[in-house]
């Protein structure tokens, strides 16, 4: 019995990762093999071109998804969490803060996040236009209609994400294997008119594709990445669905299915030349356009779905782990803790998809924009890995070399080939990203000025309360909560009470939050209790990148595990509002030190963000200069 639960759990999380997982590099069949021999390219439809091509897509797929990713990268798991951000918390952690390569790994991680971001941006512009683009195949009287199509299916995919996914996401799953069916039956249908296209199985095609081709080789390879595209996201949705149904379904379903379709696809273009002014939506003849267009239009819906939560959840670690302020986070099911809805990164991220879309107009343009983002964070990973096996892992350092270095130069390769794109719409995810990533180190600097500047002021909390009680003020009953920040001397706030108010409560609990570069903290280990004397308490509260930060329900943890009475409706919960000042001086650039002020003003109150009952808060005012 419990033999056969495993199997039936196993099962489910392997649907489940084939609908969230490989949306996006399920749905690159739609445009990959096109804009590989796009006319700007200069590839010419010859046969050994088109083996040279497929067996290139065929064995990037099984060398940089299935034995990378699938295969080393998935291995590096931060407790079980998968993901650039989580890579880089285990990096960082596997070197030690003391370490010369600390900070580099930390700008390296961030720039990662921050193309991810870009990459972000593009996928559902490029995924929903290419399904709409079959329409121009079964007349061109749709082709004024597919921006306009494209922009109400993204408009009304992004006003939805705030009703939450768990009603129709477990439809995602059962869709993507039956589009994944779709792409094998297509892909042997094709190959049986061509078989000679199985040729392209021999690595040897590839070989002599790149060498015969020289410099127009390069500049496809720049288009092959596209069929990659959506590698990072098996390993960021490692946390939700585990290693092996990741793995299971790679291998099982999607690759077989992926490999049938490129090779159709060749096959298609090996016996119809012509097809390749969208050889996707000609796999089967015309009566198959309009059902290739709806089961591909909710295809890239979902594809851009997972897009869309991996940037809400991208987001959320980046503020647990200190680099973006806090912002309004919203749980959209009360089952599934990973399903919230951030509206600020909706709306922006919204903002640039139409943009994006309206600029670049079709596929075969945002195919020039689309890979370098990829292709950058797939470098940042690998070599973040390196650090993660060598430092963490201690594996031997040749070893290490091995493992990683033939990745690298793969990863460069595919980098260098989309850098000639930079000039032809690649500086647009590349624009958002280097945003991005300003916003990422600006907040995580200021931070530290602050926390340097309230360092340098701090009355030792310790000698404080020593001097206090030789001449104690009036006890009032209750209990009085101060938030205090890592490293402070005494809270602001209690200074400002004393001084105002002249009283002290019965109870005094100094509240210090620890955001570790950890998924999760078990609750063993959330919630520690130090007795100072007179009454007096520091309580501190550890949270992972992926915990949900709830005070009211930590304290209630201290009560029943410390036997610390706690009302919170007897509870005063005293929180210093900081106002940032930019001045002149040592911190950061004048225009960087702006940013960070208005994004510190802009910041989601501290209260809310930790769940606290507005009515229990009282905010007592302080600046800070930096």
């Amino acid at each position: 019995m419990v033999e056969q639960n495993k199997k039936s759990n196993l099962a489910a999380l392997t649907l489940g990762a084939i609908g969230i997982v490989y949306g996006d590099i399920g749905t690159s069949p739609l445009y990959s093999m096109k804009t590989v021999f796009a006319k700007e390219h200069g590839l010419l439809l010859t046969p050994a071109n088109i083996l040279g091509v497929v067996s290139l897509i065929v064995w990037s797929l099984l060398i940089v998804v299935s034995v990378k990713y699938v295969t080393l990268i998935l291995r590096a798991d931060n407790r079980g969490e998968g993901g650039i951000m989580a890579l880089t918390a285990l990096a960082l952690a596997s070197v030690g803060k003391s370490s010369r390569w600390y900070f580099s790994l930390m700008v390296m991680g961030l720039f990662g996040a921050a193309l991810f971001y870009g990459d972000g941006v593009i996928t559902p512009a490029i995924s929903v236009l290419s399904a709409m683009e079959g329409l121009e195949i079964a007349t061109p009287a749709f082709s004024p209609y597919v921006v306009p199509l494209t922009l109400i299916l993204l408009i009304g995919l992004y006003w939805v994400q705030s009703k939450g996914t768990a009603g129709i996401g477990k439809w995602f799953g059962p869709i993507m294997l039956v589009w994944f069916f779709a792409l094998a039956v297509m892909g042997v249908i094709n190959i049986i008119k061509a078989p000679e296209v199985l040729e392209a199985l021999n690595p040897w095609h590839a070989v002599l594709f790149l060498s015969h081709n020289h410099w127009i080789a390069f500049i496809a390879l720049g288009a092959v990445v596209l069929t990659l595209t959506g590698a990072e996201a098996l390993y960021a949705d490692m946390g939700h669905f585990g290693r092996k149904p990741i793995r299971v379904a790679w291998f099982f379903f999607v690759f077989p299915a992926l490999g049938l379709n490129y090779l159709g696809q060749g096959g298609l273009l090996l016996a119809t030349p012509e097809a390749i002014s969208n050889p996707f939506f000609q796999q089967l003849g015309a009566w198959s356009v309009y059902p290739l267009v709806a089961l591909s239009s909710i295809a890239t819906i979902i594809a851009s779905q997972a897009t869309i939560s991996g940037s809400f959840s991208m987001t959320k670690q980046a503020i647990s782990l200190g680099f973006l302020p806090r912002m309004k986070i919203i749980h959209t099911s009360e089952e599934e803790i990973g399903q919230i809805y951030i509206p600020v990164v909706n709306w922006l991220q919204l903002t640039a998809v139409v943009l994006a879309v309206l600029a670049f107009s079709s596929s075969d343009n945002l195919a020039a924009a689309y890979g370098i983002a990829v292709t950058g964070t797939m470098l940042v990973t690998t070599i973040l890995t390196f650090f993660v096996i060598r430092y963490g892992w201690k594996y031997n350092l040749i070893l290490c070399f091995i493992a990683t270095g033939f990745f690298v130069l793969i990863d460069l390769a595919f980098f260098s080939a989309n850098a000639l794109k930079i000039f032809h719409g690649g500086w647009f995810p590349l624009l958002l990203g280097a945003g991005m990533f300003t916003l990422l180190i600006t907040w995580k600097r200021g931070r530290e000025l602050v926390a340097d500047n309230l360092e340098k002021h701090a009355i030792p909390l310790e000698d404080f309360l020593a001097s206090l009680f030789i001449d104690p003020p009036i006890r009032v009953p209750g209990v009085s909560i101060f938030m205090r920040g890592i490293g402070d001397g005494v809270p602001h706030a209690m200074l400002h009470n004393l001084s105002h108010n002249k009283v002290l409560h019965e109870r005094v609990v100094f509240l210090t939050v620890y955001n570790l570069d950890i998924p999760w903290v078990p609750l063993s280990e959330r919630v520690r209790l130090h007795e100072l004397g007179h009454h007096c308490y520091q309580v501190d509260v550890h949270y992972g990148f992926k915990d949900e930060p709830d005070i009211p329900k930590a304290l209630e943890q201290l009560s029943s595990q410390h036997n610390f009475d706690f009302n919170v409706m007897e509870t005063s919960f005293f929180i210093a509002r900081q106002t940032v000042i930019s001045t002149v001086g040592s911190g950061m650039a004048r225009w960087r030190e702006q940013i960070f002020v208005t994004m510190s003003r802009n910041a989601r109150d501290a209260a809310d963000f930790y769940r606290i009952p507005v009515n229990r808060v009282i905010e007592l005012g302080t600046q800070v200069e930096i």
